[in-house]
């Protein structure tokens, strides 16, 4: 069989556009078909595919899509179902799509409804004389070369990846920017989506398309220079730059498990916010660690963070030296203080 790549893609909330993560993946599809001289195709699960369609019309590929109203929010029996006939429309070996918590809930199946293969979480593909990718196994201390002769092979994508594809979107009703519909037969649908509900603004501190990833040690909750311990204060001026830098919130194992041990804690920090072998591995563009105080919860949650900088009273700390580019030797309550006097001030 020859070969040939397929994007699976999703609208975002509002319906009228593709994910970050979705274009990332379109970019990874086009890299890789150039490379290989294959046919590239496109598939948009949206209410209205012709509307996000726009947007990868000039990426010099074939756009299918499925519509209807079915369509417009997750769920697994009409995702699966758009996933199957949008890749038996296709024809495609290479099946491409972003590791979303949409398309991770499906993949599997569909790639079952298939009778293919399907790996996860990749972070980085060669075409070089055969198709190989690659993931992080064991906490990310391995990183697997996967090759496979079966097809169709479908390949979740971690974001941030891939640069998100851009292109001049078509005006709308342009022959170029067509998408051939493709239809899909849905068993009965039990449920029925009513709506969505998401925390306020000022709750969400996990942000993954932030620029700046703010991580906070087990130095915030521990006795300050006057003997005494301040997490309040520690816990208005982080939630404060957040707000007004719009930063995501990482934590240090030992930060989020006080909790359990009866010591002050900073209310708002889960085990979801935790950075490091033990927890996520996050890939924003810039990285901010504080008080971390010689724990390392950094070697390998922050290896994919572009520009990583630490504030720490101690210059020879262990996690300073050698695993951060910037370090700022100084009194971390002060400078986020300062930060957000600053940011307070541009508005």
């Amino acid at each position: 069989m020859a070969e040939s790549i397929l994007v699976l893609t999703h609208a975002d909330e509002t319906g009228s556009s593709l994910t970050k993560a979705s274009l990332e993946a379109v970019s990874a599809g086009k890299e890789l078909a150039a490379k290989l001289s294959l046919p590239l195709a496109i598939g948009i699960i949206a209410a209205d595919p012709a509307i996000a369609g726009r947007a990868v019309a000039h990426a010099d590929a074939r756009v299918l899509g499925v519509s209807g109203e079915a369509f417009r929010q997750a769920r697994y029996a009409t995702d699966a179902a758009a996933c199957e006939a949008l890749c038996k429309a296709a024809q495609g070996t290479i099946i491409f799509a972003p590791q979303s918590s949409r398309m991770a809930r499906v993949a599997a199946g569909v790639a079952h409804r298939l009778n293919g293969k399907i790996d996860t979480h990749i972070t980085s593909i060669c075409g070089d004389g055969g198709i190989e990718v690659s993931r992080w196994l064991y906490r990310q201390r391995i990183e697997a070369v996967i090759t496979r002769a079966a097809r169709p092979w479908i390949l979740l994508l971690e974001g941030g990846m891939f640069p998100a594809f851009s292109g001049d979107e078509v005006d709308p009703g342009s022959e170029q920017g067509a998408v051939e519909q493709v239809a899909v037969e849905l068993a009965a649908v039990r449920t029925k989506v009513t709506g969505t509900r998401a925390p306020a603004l000022d709750a969400q501190t996990i942000r993954p398309d932030a620029k700046v990833l703010f991580v906070a040690g087990a130095g915030w909750t521990k006795k300050q220079a006057d003997g005494q311990i301040h997490a309040a204060e520690a816990g208005e001026l982080i939630l404060g730059f957040l707000q007004r830098a719009g930063a995501s919130l990482g934590s240090s194992k030992s930060l989020v498990d006080q909790g359990g041990d009866g010591q002050p804690v900073l209310p708002f920090l889960t085990h979801m916010n935790q950075v490091g072998q033990t927890g996520s591995t996050p890939r924003h563009a810039k990285g901010l660690a504080t008080c971390c105080h010689g724990e390392e919860p950094h070697v390998v949650g922050w290896r994919f963070i572009g520009d990583r900088r630490a504030v720490s009273l101690d210059a020879n700390c262990g996690w300073a030296r050698g695993k951060a580019d910037v370090v700022y030797v100084a009194d971390a309550f002060k400078v986020v203080a300062k930060m957000n006097e600053l940011l307070s001030s541009k508005g």
